[in-house]
């Protein structure tokens, strides 16, 4: 994990490797969670029975599970001090390129795209994140993610 300490930190951070998180399994239970959660109980997340003769051969989670994850797996890389609030901006693009099948486990790939001041005595970053499948090439989410931090 990286941490850094007040905004003058966080501008050193442009251009810089994350790393990766650890492996997080996807159960089957917090796949229903997620669905119970949001009303998308649609039977390729939630069925497992039909699902094992869908075109995925099993329950996947949810687009929007798999980016709700980035959250949680993010704090595990960087830890961001002395500033007063850090707020979530807002997403410039998110896609999904590989379904994450229930049992599969997902971690985390950041990179810190720029940096820069914005109004009100803010500092803005703009991160790569890439959500990894263990055992596949290509991933299961890409986004770019925009974060404000204030003092």
């Amino acid at each position: 994990m990286i941490t850094v300490d007040g905004l003058p930190a966080l501008t050193e951070l442009a251009g810089r490797d994350l790393g990766h998180s650890d492996w997080l399994e996807i159960t089957q239970d917090r796949v229903d969670r997620f669905a119970d959660a949001t009303g998308d109980h649609q039977w390729i997340h939630v069925d497992p029975e039909r699902a094992s003769s869908g075109p995925f051969g099993g329950t996947i989670a949810h687009g929007y599970l798999t980016l709700s994850l980035v959250i949680p797996l993010f704090t595990a890389l960087l830890e961001v001090r002395g500033v007063g609030m850090s707020i979530n901006y807002g997403l410039e693009k998110v896609r999904f390129p590989n379904p994450v099948r229930v049992g599969s486990k997902v971690r985390l790939a950041a990179t810190v795209a720029e940096v820069t001041s914005v109004s009100g005595g803010g500092v803005q970053m703009v991160l790569d994140f890439t959500v990894e499948i263990e055992g596949q090439a290509k991933p299961a989410c890409v986004a770019r993610a925009v974060y404000r931090h204030y003092a």
